[in-house]
């Protein structure tokens, strides 16, 4: 099997794309959050999110084509991974390259395509204008798989992230 690691098209990837983020989306739910977690990652995976997210990614792809990078079989053409990194001009918001999102499909993890993305999110990242010289992501301290993955790649514990939900009382 021969992968190519390539920046995303949304003629040839769009499908193959959202079917990982829906995975990624999925085993976030299902893997470190229990059922309410896994309910709520669930019920957001609908008609109108696929095309929202899209579109988003066609708006950070246009800021810079490489912010989307996409693992591809070439026997079969199929999307098995992908790494999502934030624009420059969102990632102001952390004043550091922000990697939003790195999925490798199950068939393919321990194939060094992950460690292929990450190059690809690093090498971006390098080349951002941020006040700080750091890539930053979320993990959650129960996927001990991304811990491992990510501390091999030299990330280290940094603050810790809160949240509440928005409406009602919180």
């Amino acid at each position: 099997m021969t992968l190519e690691i390539r920046p995303y098209d949304r003629e040839r990837d769009a499908d193959g794309l959202y079917e990982s983020k829906v995975a990624f989306e999925r085993g976030l739910g299902e893997n470190t959050g229990g059922d309410g977690k896994a309910a709520a990652y669930e019920g957001k995976l609908t008609d109108a999110y696929r095309e929202r997210w899209l579109d988003w990614v066609d708006r950070c792809v246009g800021d810079d084509p490489r912010c989307v990078t996409v693992a591809v079989d070439s026997r079969t053409e199929s999307v098995v991974g992908y790494v999502f990194v934030l624009p420059e001009r969102l990632a102001m918001i952390w004043d550091a390259a922000v990697l939003n999102e790195l999925y490798v499909a199950p068939d393919h993890r321990g194939t060094g395509v992950a460690d292929d993305l990450m190059d690809a999110a690093v090498a971006l990242a390098a080349d951002q204008d941020l006040p700080l010289d750091r890539l930053v992501l979320d993990v959650d301290p129960a996927n001990d798989r991304a811990k491992g993955f990510y501390d091999r790649h030299g990330f280290e514990s940094w603050g810790e992230m809160v949240a509440r939900p928005l409406g009602g009382d919180g």
